[in-house]
């Protein structure tokens, strides 16, 4: 076995020293491919060649490739995308790594679902050794520029990455957009949204550039003006109906605001332009639910389970999803089998008792009270019994069938645990909303939803407010039984952070006391990955541990 190790590409590349793989089923394109790569100074004992995408995967988990040359198509198990999706989700390639992606098909479909996971080339066949060897050469150079920076950022050291990109900019005057984008990106992992959105506006001051104007869209959802994000990303939509990114994080920001036609618009459209997307698929799905096109989520659905066979991103939502729609439709057997089907790819307790809770909605629904009756008691045990936690979907799940068919107690202090998680999504609120309603709940739902958020309100900023008052250790105190009340809410933790971190800098830090705070920020981080927050108190707390040792 080979051992990886990271290793920084060089602007002038001498391929006997690369290890290269190449992934085609056909055994004589990989022949071709290796005399090819042999003529361009490759060493034969470098190349590896898999004929499939499970023996591709092993070779990249095994050895530290530096160039890999794979097929889109393959006969059967993954294909190209699929090994690209796998090698970048579980970092079986680092960022000097060229990958290029082969293939005879050159229609919008192929090409677009390639170009998603952004391969370093998309090269069509028939291939020469001159047209490879160019393209090769010319990627090669391109990657010396970035390398150094992408391995800093990689290793989370974001100051020096940004101090090589400076560098870069003055040197590399050809590259000097690729390099602001990188800025960009680096100015938001450490978490300065207002550098990255004051950059990003000088940009598109001296040039109209799709990628920046995405960019600044995010920045303004993740500051929740979604007016601004949506006009921004309505803008490059129109003028680049190609991209992908731009129409799912419309579709993301208008599924939120509860505007479920439109984002069912826009998905359709962008199926249609890259239809292999696990979770394009599904988010599609749900909205066309939502809106009652019940045929149009059935076959996303069924598409999103096909496409996740061979994926990383196989998930059992799809199937829970499909089991519902095939409810709605009067057609409980086939959402029982392939709640069935679940079960069999997916053995474990907790989705035993995510499909319990559907489960027993598909009978509620068609008419099967007693049954429906029967589950809901054995998922009320079985959670009582494993004292189960349940990211936020399959709360709302279990307790629409706790509520109607159960116990409906249980299901309402589930349902405002869920608001005093998350007060302030309005999302949330409406699918809350909607169970107490088809409980025939719905006055009184209301009056619970307004109660919790009031509660959850008052409890998350109670700790903020006792610090400005100067009473540190009250304020510890208060956000600790916020904390225990709200486990799950995201301000909680980052103000429960904030609350010791200021006390330590007014009484001295305990060792008891720093653990404390780096748990709760990273509990944050968890729930809401990228905060600005969660990075400044970070750096706070690492100033103060330093300082403490």
């Amino acid at each position: 076995m080979m051992t990886r190790s990271v290793r920084i590409v060089q602007s002038a590349p001498d391929f006997s020293e690369r290890n290269i793989l190449i992934v085609d089923d056909f055994r004589e394109m990989r022949i071709i491919l290796r005399d090819i790569l042999c003529n361009c100074g490759a060493d034969t004992k470098r190349i590896f060649m898999a004929d499939n995408g499970n023996d591709a995967v092993a070779l990249l988990k095994e050895v530290k490739f530096n160039i890999v040359l794979c097929d889109l198509v393959l006969e059967s198990g993954k294909n190209g995308q699929q090994i690209l999706e796998q090698a970048k989700y579980e970092s079986l390639i680092d960022p000097s790594c060229l990958w290029i992606m082969i293939s005879a098909e050159k229609t919008m479909e192929a090409v677009s679902g390639a170009a998603e996971y952004k391969p370093d080339a998309y090269i069509l066949k028939p291939i020469t050794e001159d047209s490879l060897r160019t393209r090769l050469l010319k990627i090669w150079s391109k990657k010396a520029v970035f390398a150094e920076i992408l391995y800093a950022m990689q290793q989370q050291d974001y100051l020096k990455a940004m101090q090589l990109c400076d560098k870069q900019l003055i040197s590399s005057k050809a590259y000097t957009f690729d390099l602001l984008r990188i800025k960009c990106d680096l100015f938001l992992a450490m978490g300065d949204y207002e550098s990255s959105r004051k950059l990003l506006e000088k940009i598109l001051e001296t040039r109209d550039i799709p990628w920046a104007k995405v960019a600044l869209a995010k920045i303004w959802l993740k500051r929740n003006d979604s007016v601004i994000a949506q006009n921004l990303l309505r803008e490059t939509i129109e003028a680049v109906p190609a991209y992908i990114e731009a129409q799912d994080l419309l579709a993301q920001s208008l599924q939120k605001l509860g505007n479920f036609e439109e984002a069912s618009t826009i998905l359709e459209r962008a199926i249609k332009l890259s239809p292999n997307s696990v979770a394009r698929q599904k988010m599609f799905g749900e909205t066309a639910m939502k809106i009652g096109k019940l045929a149009d989520a059935e076959r996303a659905f069924r598409k999103s389970i096909s496409l996740g066979e061979n994926s990383v991103f196989k998930s059992p939502d799809a199937y829970l999803d499909l089991a519902k729609v095939c409810s709605a439709n009067k057609n409980p057997t086939e959402a029982l089998k392939t709640l069935d089907l679940l079960h069999k790819n997916f053995a474990t307790d907790e989705i035993r008792l995510r499909t319990l809770s559907v489960k027993g909605m598909v009978y509620h629904q068609n008419g099967d009270t007693e049954k429906a009756r029967q589950i809901a008691d054995e998922l009320s045990q079985s959670i009582d019994a494993n004292n189960c936690r349940f990211n936020s979907g399959d709360v709302l799940e279990v307790a629409r069938l706790l509520l109607v068919a159960g116990d409906a107690d249980k299901a309402i202090q589930m349902l405002q645990s869920e608001i005093k998680s998350n007060p302030e999504s309005a999302l949330l609120v409406r699918e809350v909303t909607e169970i107490f309603d088809q409980a025939g709940m719905g006055e009184r739902g209301n009056e619970l939803i307004e109660a919790s958020r009031r509660e959850a309100m008052l409890i998350m900023d109670r700790g903020v407010l006792l610090i400005s008052k100067g009473q540190y250790e009250e304020a510890v105190h208060a956000m600790r039984e916020a904390n225990i009340a709200m486990p799950s809410n995201t301000r909680v933790l980052l103000n429960l952070a904030h609350v010791i971190i200021t006390y330590i800098q007014k009484h001295g830090a305990t060792p008891d006391l720093i653990e404390e705070a780096r748990s709760s920020l990273v509990a944050a981080n968890q729930l809401s990955p990228g905060e600005p927050r969660f990075i400044r108190l970070m750096a706070s707390l690492s100033e103060l541990t330093s300082t403490a040792a």
